[in-house]
Parts: C-alpha cells; structure tokens; sequence
C-alpha cells in the first residue's frame, strides 16, 4: 500500500494562494523530484481544472517556459492523475481518471492500488481527507513571503489538533524551506 502525502506551497502566514509561492527553476525543479517519488497526483476538480487549462500546453511547447518548467510539464503529462469530483464526470487530459463514489474508499483504493505513493495537491480535498484521516504524510514548501490574505491551510478547520513528526527540513537558495512531516500515530 502506497502512502498518502500532501504537499502545497504555503507562505509564512498561511496562504496557499497558488499566485504567492516563488516560481522559479528551483520550486519547479523540486516539485519535479517529489512528483517522480510517486506513483499517481490526486486532485480535486477545481485544481484540476486549473492545472488543466496551462500545463499540458507548456508540455506541448504552445506556451514558452524556463526548462524546469517545461520538464514538469512533461512528466505531469505522462503521471497518472486522480480527480475527486461531484459535478464533472469527464476529464479528457491525458492518464486523467475520476474518483467517484464515497470518499474515503475511493482514496484508500487508490493508495492500496499504487505502491509509490500518491501526492495530493488540492488544499480543500486536503482538509476533507485529514479528516478521514487518510494522509500519512505532508510536504510543505514554505516561502518567505507574507501574504496577508486567503486561502489559507485548512481554514475551514479539522475535528482536533494534528500531531506530525519532522521528517526532513531542507533549505533551497530561493529562501523558501521544504519540510516533510510524517503524521504521528
């Protein structure tokens, strides 16, 4: 059974706006390493579709993009892609598959159906699968940035407090600080 990990960019205050994160070579570049650890992304519709209407033009080459953009774009491309969705049933981008039915079996059936791992990357399904208890672990990239302004992790709130174990810290040059965390049991 593959494990369940939750990685998102996130400023100092919170904000995992998408727009606010450093995208340079660098972020790109280490979101490329952590993507080929695992076997499959999992997504909720909305990131989905964002990720939807520009990636597979830059793997394409329709969009000029820096090489590690560009070399992400590819890789996302040929990765299988899991979407939670009640409202879309079709989703076209190459090695897309929908998620239906109950949650929670639909998530566990996909970690025990890949080894590798699956890395999640939506904050709204995050915060319902902690829920369900359901990630093992989390991959922060934190940038040294204040936002001052939403969404922010979890903000619609779990049942209790999460306890988490450091794994790893990693600084990169950017200023920005990788941190893995292990849910503890």
């Amino acid at each position: 059974m593959g494990i369940l990990t939750f990685s998102i960019n996130v400023t100092l205050d919170g904000c995992v706006d998408h727009r606010e994160g450093i995208a340079d070579d660098e972020t790109h570049a280490f979101f490329s390493h952590l993507m080929d650890e695992g076997g499959a992304m999992l997504w909720g519709r909305v990131t989905y579709e964002m990720m939807e209407s520009y990636w597979p033009a830059v793997a394409r080459g329709d969009v000029a993009a820096p090489p590690a953009m560009r070399a992400w774009a590819v890789e996302l491309e040929a990765k299988p892609k899991y979407v939670v969705s009640s409202t879309r049933r079709d989703f076209p981008w190459t090695n897309s598959h929908h998620i239906a039915g109950p949650l929670r079996a639909g998530v566990q059936q996909l970690k025990d159906a890949t080894p590798a791992g699956v890395l999640l990357g939506s904050g709204k399904l995050a915060t319902e699968l902690d829920r369900l208890e359901l990630i093992d672990e989390y991959m922060f990239l934190v940038h040294p940035r204040i936002a001052g302004h939403g969404p922010t992790l979890h903000q619609s709130g779990v049942p209790s407090t999460r306890q988490l174990e450091l794994v790893s810290a990693k600084p990169l040059r950017n200023g920005a600080v990788a941190m893995r965390y292990r849910r503890a049991r």
